[in-house]
């Protein structure tokens, strides 16, 4: 080797470090931008300083626990207790929680020696320990209170409407009413409303004891009032589960249908004519384009709203997923199979049949099982938007802003929904395709 291809191959071997000093600093120094442009498109200094953790805390609490109103008109005077607020919770007349007391002045005791007074004229008196006592007096549309100006936090003030929040309670005072909140942790009147003679009767109770309904057993009475509680809807939701799985059974198997004979148009080996080719697989690269939200949407207006709806969205979604799924599985046939079928003298009908369609089966079973455990989580979504399954109750649930304990209910449903749709699956692709030890 001579000098000059010594230094020639010096002069390369100094290029390549330098490429790769620079690509060892570029790629980084990329990735530094990147998130410095997410900071600033994204917003996160607004986001942190808009957040407010205190409504998130309440949010999560909201989620496992329960609260009981104690409202008071101020206009009628009247004093109504209701678990959730719900006039389907509400006390029977007569009745109301052990830690309400009294009669003309009524007196709610929210724990740890925070204590409500229902004064008469409408007026309120709140004991919170190391606070002074609060006064406030309802008139018209206006309230007025002894607070000082300078309030914590945990009080919000002003000529119309009080609140206050505690680790106990919160109250609230309007012109209109005056109300009170306190917490406890469960899901109140998950099994039996109120109404019901089995409301705060023991398991044994029910199943070994005394007859509580002159007119039933305890049993088909206890199963009857669970089953059309009309706070929780357990009727209500066990139909939306079952239309949530059918829809996206629905879609699933009947995209599958579609897809199959589609596919054999898409794949080279079984289609010679480039042009049917060129057109089935754009076909599928359409259809599979477009979210099935949007087809959800499209076909909302075209429909109506309805579990069928979401159906149709899902079918045509995967339609084009299956079909380019089941042609790629195609052009990988073994050859010596089909032939294998053809020397018996087979046509191609039962080629197809017999040669090619055995070798398909494990693929296709196993993307239609994946997609049905999918599109059980995708249905949920779709049937919030076409009004239809457990994705319209959770909807209906958040948007009203009060029932979150409903919300944590529904999510913990969807959860062993889709565990049970993931058992089915893997139960069934080990029946038909079999498991490897």
């Amino acid at each position: 080797m001579t000098a000059a291809d010594l230094s020639l191959a010096k002069r390369q071997v100094e290029g390549l470090f330098r490429r790769k000093r620079l690509f060892g600093f570029a790629i980084p120094a990329g990735i530094a931008v990147y998130f410095v442009y997410i900071f600033f498109a994204f917003d996160l200094a607004g986001l942190a300083q808009r957040a407010n953790l205190a409504n998130a805390v309440t949010l999560a609490s909201d989620s496992w626990s329960h609260k009981v109103h104690v409202t008071r008109n101020n206009r009628s005077g009247d004093v109504t207790y209701a678990v959730e607020g719900e006039r389907k919770g509400t006390y029977p007349d007569g009745t109301r929680p052990d830690w309400v007391s009294g009669d003309e002045i009524i007196t709610i005791n929210l724990g740890d020696s925070h204590i409500v007074r229902y004064l008469p004229d409408n007026r309120t008196e709140i004991v919170i320990p190391g606070f002074p006592l609060i006064e406030v007096q309802a008139e018209g549309r206006q309230v007025t209170s002894n607070l000082p100006d300078d309030l914590p936090d945990w009080i919000s003030a002003s000529d119309r409407r009080i609140g206050i929040t505690t680790p106990e309670g919160r109250i609230t005072m309007t012109g209109a009413r005056t109300e009170v909140f306190n917490y406890f942790p469960g899901w109140e009147l998950f099994w039996f409303t109120l109404d019901s003679p089995y409301h705060g009767q023991s398991l044994g109770t029910i199943l070994f004891g005394p007859q509580l309904d002159p007119t039933r057993s305890n049993l088909a009475g206890a199963v009857s009032d669970w089953w059309n509680n009309g706070m929780w809807r357990h009727k209500d939701v066990a139909w939306a589960i079952g239309e949530t799985i059918l829809m996206a059974f629905l879609g699933t198997m009947g995209a599958a249908i579609l897809a199959l004979p589609l596919a054999f148009l898409a794949a080279r080996r079984f289609s010679p004519i480039m042009a049917l080719r060129a057109a089935t697989r754009r076909v599928f690269d359409f259809v599979r384009g477009v979210d099935a939200l949007i087809w959800t949407v499209v076909l909302a207006r075209a429909f109506g709203p309805g579990p069928l709806t979401g159906a149709l969205a899902i079918l045509i979604t995967d339609t084009g997923t299956f079909g380019k799924i089941f042609s790629e599985a195609l052009e990988n046939v073994d050859q010596k199979q089909i032939e294998g079928v053809s020397s018996t003298g087979a046509k191609p009908l039962q080629r197809y049949r017999f040669g090619v369609i055995p070798q398909l089966v494990p693929v296709l079973l196993a993307q239609i099982l994946y997609f049905l455990e999918s599109n059980t989580r995708s249905a949920t979504i779709i049937g919030a938007i076409t009004g239809g399954g457990i994705g319209l109750m959770l909807t209906q649930a958040i948007q009203t802003q009060k029932d979150w304990e409903e919300v944590a209910y529904y999510i913990v449903l969807i959860i062993v929904m889709v565990m049970f749709m993931d058992w089915v699956s893997g139960w069934l692709r080990g029946r038909l395709i079999g498991r490897k030890d």
